[in-house]
């Protein structure tokens, strides 16, 4: 079943691994898709877990419609994507973007099948910078982000995510060739749902969902997320979401589930298990 179609026809792309176990359902960061995480894929699969990852749509390998790529939307597609699986008793984790469509599936479908939630380097609950949320990320940042994806996105993604792993001009994180497999996944998607997801992310304020959270849920964060500071994501969600631990990584970027992979797959096992 490598794909699920939604209720407004959109096909989604889904990868499983079946190890027989209780299903942990991935959600993917912008403008990444499910490939993203397979190194926590295997480790979990390895430890007896039902593993499902699916391309956001518009990214990937699943449908690039026109609409649905507000939050509403995407949280349609999770719960779609968890009713065609099966996917019951689930815990679902959120990477970056991927931590919102786990907010508003709480909020908007009631946590339906859900045991455990999980946000990593989550945007939740809100990115923007406001008066009442200082330590966001400026809208003048936000949109050269834009203006620069509309001139030529494939330089854009270059620099981006160099930020995204924390590679400085003499320190570089990771090697060459994961900046190089990032970038294709980046380029995998179309520009109308990269554009629309990066709005979606941006401008979303989770803050009065965070109690939706009735499930026992870990929070991940680096605290050197230089994409997502944490100052205006993890910690606050921790504060918000009644049964919330904070787990901060010293030092680690925004894309710690491959700068911090094998302590990521760990944490997430001891979570899982509990």
């Amino acid at each position: 079943m490598p794909h699920v179609e939604t209720r407004d026809g959109t096909r989604i792309y889904v990868k499983e691994w079946n190890g027989g176990g209780r299903p942990v359902v991935l959600l993917h960061g912008w403008p990444l898709n499910a490939d993203s995480w397979d190194d926590q894929a295997l480790s979990l699969a390895a430890a007896g877990h039902r593993v499902l990852a699916y391309d956001r749509r518009g990214f990937g390998r699943s449908d690039q419609p026109w609409t649905g790529y507000e939050y509403d939307g995407l949280s349609d597609d999770l719960a779609d994507v968890l009713e065609a699986t099966g996917a019951a008793d689930a815990a679902l984790v959120g990477f970056s973007m991927g931590g919102g469509e786990v907010a508003r599936y709480m909020s908007r479908h009631g946590g339906k099948g859900v045991r455990q939630a999980v946000l990593v380097s989550s945007i939740v609950p809100y990115v923007l910078q406001t008066p009442d949320n200082p330590d966001g990320v400026p809208a003048e940042q936000l949109d050269e982000m834009t203006v620069q994806m509309k001139t030529d996105r494939a330089a854009f993604f270059t620099t981006f995510l160099k930020q995204f792993y924390g590679s400085g001009v003499i320190f570089q994180s990771v090697s060459d060739e994961v900046l190089q497999w990032t970038h294709n996944l980046a380029m995998m998607a179309g520009l109308h749902p990269t554009l629309a997801c990066a709005k979606a992310f941006a401008t979303t304020d989770f803050r009065t969902e965070l109690t939706a959270f009735t499930v026992p849920t870990l929070i991940i964060h680096g605290t050197s997320d230089a994409t997502v500071p944490i100052d205006a994501s993890a910690r606050p969600a921790a504060r918000g979401i009644p049964q919330a631990t904070l787990r901060e990584y010293e030092g680690a970027p925004h894309g710690l589930n491959v700068t911090h992979k094998d302590q990521l797959s760990q944490d997430l096992l001891a979570f899982l298990g509990r």
